[in-house]
């Protein structure tokens, strides 16, 4: 009684004064209003995400043992009530259920299930730990006694409740197997040999047992705020209710808004204490530190990151771990996150692609991009420090509007190369104009995403599609410059296309569906359709793979030259994963007849072609390149063509080709419906696969 009342009284007090002190380092954080509309929303998604264990799930193995555990936790609390009154009364049992015959099933059943998931879970860590080294295990840098500890805890919990209903069963009046010991009769009969002050001593030892292993549980995780893997079961669901999105989707597609004491930074007339980005510990907002206190240290993220599977200092893992880690250190409150000697270097900050993919993995929806664009816009907008090559990116989006530097009145030079005509907008879109194509800074300037640009203009022409450009009144959408950290440069990007846009849809209104974009590059249509809503501005977005697809199914597009080329296709991260776009590049391709083989890492965990984030515009100094790694996939597919949906996907997997010296062709998935819609002399069928790339 003294051990058992003794360590619960103590184990409760402490987790009550730190539980009190960790919700002070949370107000302590940064004001973020964001997270708090349509509570109903959020609730019905953390109770699908926590109790479906929706994305656990997508590891089958590991997520349905989890699952019995975290039910485990909480449907077993009833032996724990059970095992305080053990150690007075060796009969007690729970008032009213208690000797119902179908909670002492559950109870049992549950229990087992609980012992089986925690030793699956222990057994899938062994063998990542023996047959995975190095950067192939998602353990790599996790507090591996950490874990341990808490498996440890819970062998010991299930091993105390099945020999507590054993030892019942044994002290019971029952001679016999009965449904109230369904699975626990056989230790029944083992303890029934034994004298009965034996078994009320071993029930008494055993129940304290269970209790001093759970308060010495609650002592230990009160002691330190780093260990997430045993906070998360408190924590986890919280932040899930907080995530970004009230819908339950992830946090990707747009960027945030750059807040600043709780609201959005005016950049017009900035205040002189607004805080730009997140540069040390009092930055980070009250949600980024329960980001940090939820990370269970799984791993799913690191086991996804492009950085980090091509040799990166970048593991979205041990960025979280480093800045949780620094957040709950005691440390002064200015101390810098980024830089020489401190948690983050340089280096793993500016690896990030944007891609999303641990995001997506995340079982506790922690925003790694989030945080990592946060800091980056302290680093440019604050510090000046960043790679080289942007200060010559940032420099040409601010005087040519685009990141190469080209002259704005070349933008409409592949118009000269078409033999159709396409309608410039100089004023306001005129009725009859169905579509606004926006051809983005690639179309119009890189030669092979102008062979996509040119393609996607014939066949919306074939099919009769009313369509018109803006010519020279396109600048850049400002992607390149935010996800660089260069937030005030994307609004001044931003606000000319904004401007031009309420200038071209002036007679036109979104709900009635008639202001309508359509373009080829999956960053513009992010930036564009769903960054631009943080600025009052809303339009309907279209990717070029959506519309063809919708004209194939209207038959206004039919494919006649039914292809005899095996092909695979590359899913662009800000197609899929951040838009949830799979489908339509797909039902393109195999409407004109070629045989897609998928790559082993496709559609949500497709892998990077590393331009994203800025990326395309920065020298890849460290590790393998991405593009190569990705490119070998696509290789040791065997297929004759890679086909992408997106401009800097194709920069990035040709060269990728190049750099191998592969004669895999690469090409737009609407160059693959051109030469299946359109009629080709018969010379000229058999090479026109290598005059599409």
């Amino acid at each position: 009684m003294i051990i058992a009342y003794g360590t619960t009284i103590a184990a409760l007090t402490l987790l009550a004064i730190r539980v009190r002190q960790l919700i002070g380092i949370y107000k302590k954080g940064a004001a973020d209003p964001t997270r708090s509309g349509n509570r109903g929303a959020r609730l019905k998604n953390t109770l699908k995400e926590t109790l479906g264990h929706t994305k656990m799930l997508n590891f089958t193995a590991t997520g349905t043992a989890h699952w019995f555990v975290m039910i485990g936790f909480g449907a077993l609390f009833g032996t724990l009530v059970q095992a305080y009154f053990l150690i007075t009364n060796q009969r007690w049992e729970l008032p009213l259920i208690g000797h119902l015959w179908p909670y002492e099933y559950f109870v049992e059943l549950i229990t087992w299930l609980t012992g089986i998931g925690i030793v699956t879970l222990i057994g899938i860590r062994q063998v990542t730990r023996f047959f995975h080294k190095g950067r192939t295990s998602r353990f790599l840098g996790s507090g591996n006694w950490k874990a341990y500890y808490v498996e440890a805890t819970i062998l010991a919990i299930v091993f105390c409740v099945i020999a507590l209903r054993g030892l019942e069963g044994a002290l019971s009046e029952e001679t016999t197997r009965n449904r109230h010991y369904i699975t626990t009769w056989w230790i029944a009969e083992m303890f029934k040999e034994l004298s009965l002050g034996q078994i009320t001593t071993s029930i008494q030892v055993i129940a304290a047992v269970k209790i001093f292993v759970s308060m010495l549980w609650f002592v230990v995780i009160a002691s330190n705020f780093t260990m997430g893997i045993a906070w998360h079961r408190f924590l986890a669901p919280f932040n899930i209710f907080f995530k970004r999105n009230p819908d339950g989707k992830n946090s990707l597609g747009p960027l945030p808004e750059m807040l600043s004491h709780g609201k959005p930074v005016n950049f017009e007339d900035p205040a002189e204490d607004d805080v730009f980005g997140l540069g040390n510990r009092g930055d980070i907002s009250w949600k980024g530190l329960l980001d940090m206190t939820s990370c269970t240290e799984c791993g799913r993220c690191q086991s996804q990151c492009p950085a980090w599977h091509t040799d990166k200092p970048l593991s979205p893992k041990l960025l979280i771990m480093a800045m949780r880690d620094h957040a709950m250190s005691k440390v002064v409150e200015n101390e810098v996150l980024v830089g020489d000697n401190a948690p983050i270097s340089l280096d793993v900050l500016w690896s990030c692609t944007t891609c999303g993919a641990c995001v997506n993995e995340c079982p506790v929806d922690i925003e790694h991009v989030d945080h990592i664009v946060n800091m980056r816009r302290f680093q440019v907008l604050v510090e000046s420090e960043f790679p080289t090559e942007l200060g010559g990116t940032f420099r040409n989006l601010e005087k040519a509007g685009n990141p190469w530097g080209a002259n704005r009145n070349d933008r409409e030079s592949w118009i000269a190369e078409c033999d159709f005509p396409i309608k410039v907008v100089e004023g306001v879109l005129p009725d009859e104009v169905e579509y606004l194509f926006w051809v983005g800074c690639a179309g119009a300037y890189e030669e092979r995403a102008k062979k996509t640009t040119k393609a996607v203009a014939e066949l919306l022409h074939m099919a009769g599609v009313n369509f018109a450009v803006l010519g020279k009144r396109e600048t850049c959408t400002g992607d390149p410059a935010r996800r660089s950290g260069n937030e005030f440069l994307y609004q001044i990007l931003s606000r000319e296309n904004i401007d031009t846009f309420n200038e071209v849809f002036a007679n036109r209104d979104v709900s009635k569906g008639n202001k309508k974009i359509v373009v080829t590059c999956p960053h513009c249509f992010t930036t564009i359709g769903r960054d631009y809503a943080q600025s009052g501005f809303e339009l309907t977005m279209i990717h070029h793979t959506q519309l063809l697809n919708q004209l194939v199914r209207e038959k206004k597009l039919i494919p006649v030259n039914k292809a005899t080329t095996s092909l695979t296709y590359h899913d662009p991260c800000y197609l899929g994963r951040h838009n949830e776009i799979y489908q339509p590049p797909r039902e393109l391709l195999n409407a004109t007849g070629v045989k897609v083989t998928e790559m082993p890492r496709n559609q949500e965990r497709s892998f990077c072609c590393g331009a994203g984030g800025g990326r395309m515009w920065m020298e890849e100094k460290i590790g393998e390149r991405i593009n190569l790694s990705r490119v070998d996939e696509a290789i040791a597919t065997g297929v004759d063509e890679v086909a992408v949906a997106c401009p800097f996907c194709r920069v990035m997997v040709t060269d990728g080709m190049t750099a191998r010296e592969s004669d895999v062709e690469v090409l737009d998935v609407a160059q693959a419906l051109l030469r299946a819609v359109k009629p080709q002399p018969e010379s000229s069928l058999s090479s026109g696969n290598s005059q599409l790339s």
